[in-house]
């Protein structure tokens, strides 16, 4: 039976916690947070998944206490890395830690280095890759060729939270996944109003203006391109689309629920709707059961990666007056 825990008790905490509901080799036995009233709730919410869960405000305490095999990082974005690597150098098996991977590439760099120094399985909480429908969509239209060879990949995010790295992250994720190859450069244009945010000033992903939007170009390796339009947060919902298009059809969606196959005039939509378990819940099961079975995840953290590379280029780009920037970003090159 792995022993689990959680950090960052807040409401998305909370539906981690949940999250090892219905598992058989996994049981939640700790959660951590700086708040005592965050903590007490998230105790009485998680009740139902388990009625033995002990409390830390200290995550360190937590590891050396616990002994846990799975941790997950519900904290704000900004607050990743230092848990990651702390419950790497514990012994932690598997992490299931929140989007946007970090903030910054040290922070990411340092977090993917532990995890594969100690052999930590690391998922990300990209959460598209852990729903049906978009399972569907990857796995048995894009990859089977239903569309023919991708040419390119759209992706936008609308209305007031269009954040590039609280939300953003989600869509980069998603044109990364379909578009079947890592980035090779980005050129990046951030929201008016924005042209020096050169390096993340956030909040944890709160308020929205403390991000901006931004639009990019992205170049990937096998050829296809990829255009993100993130912004600006005056747009109207709905908040996500991604469109992806072959040589003989395009799949379009903004829902976690519904795709839609265009192939010339000839429209075919298929529907999945989400069932009983949330995204979250899909994720923490999806990490456990890899675990177990010995399989990667779905949503690795070296993806996760990969999209904290795009951001940062993105930020690069605008202080370099939109100039491509290579992935890997130059570490050396950061302004």
């Amino acid at each position: 039976m792995h022993r689990a825990g959680v950090v960052g008790c807040r409401n998305i905490g909370i539906h981690h916690g949940l999250g090892f509901g219905g598992l058989d080799n996994a049981r939640l036995v700790a959660g951590c947070d700086l708040s005592e009233e965050r903590l007490s709730e998230f105790g009485d919410r998680c009740k139902e998944v388990s009625t033995d869960i002990a409390c830390y405000s200290d995550h360190r305490e937590l590891l050396q206490q616990e002994q846990l095999d799975i941790l997950t990082v519900a904290t704000s974005d900004h607050l990743h890395a230092d848990i990651v690597v702390n419950a790497a150098e514990a012994g932690v098996k598997g992490i299931f830690c929140e989007k946007p991977l970090a903030t910054n590439l040290a922070d990411a760099d340092r977090m993917i280095a532990a995890c594969e120094r100690n052999g930590t399985l690391l998922s990300v909480d990209h959460v598209r890759r852990f729903q049906p429908v978009w399972l569907h969509a990857k796995n048995l239209i894009v990859d089977q060729g239903a569309i023919g060879p991708v040419q390119y990949v759209i992706g936008t995010l609308s209305g007031e939270r269009s954040m590039l790295f609280r939300n953003g992250t989600h869509t980069i994720d998603a044109m990364c996944w379909f578009a079947g190859a890592d980035p090779t450069f980005v050129g990046g244009e951030l929201e008016t109003g924005y042209e020096d945010y050169s390096q993340y000033r956030g909040d944890g992903g709160h308020v929205p203006a403390s991000e901006p939007g931004a639009y990019c170009f992205l170049g990937f390796a096998n050829g296809v391109r990829g255009f993100y339009i993130g912004g600006s947060k005056a747009t109207p919902l709905p908040k996500q689309r991604l469109e992806v298009v072959g040589t003989t059809g395009r799949l379009v969606s903004d829902s976690d629920e519904r795709i839609t196959i265009l192939r010339g005039d000839e429209e075919e939509v298929i529907e999945m709707p989400l069932g009983e378990h949330s995204a979250i819940t899909r994720g923490v099961h999806e990490l456990v059961h890899a675990l177990a079975a010995g399989d990667p995840s779905i949503s690795p953290g070296r993806a996760g990666l990969t999209v904290v590379e795009v951001i940062i280029g993105i930020l690069e780009s605008q202080q370099r007056g939109h100039a491509p920037v290579p992935i890997p970003v130059p570490r050396q090159d950061l302004t």
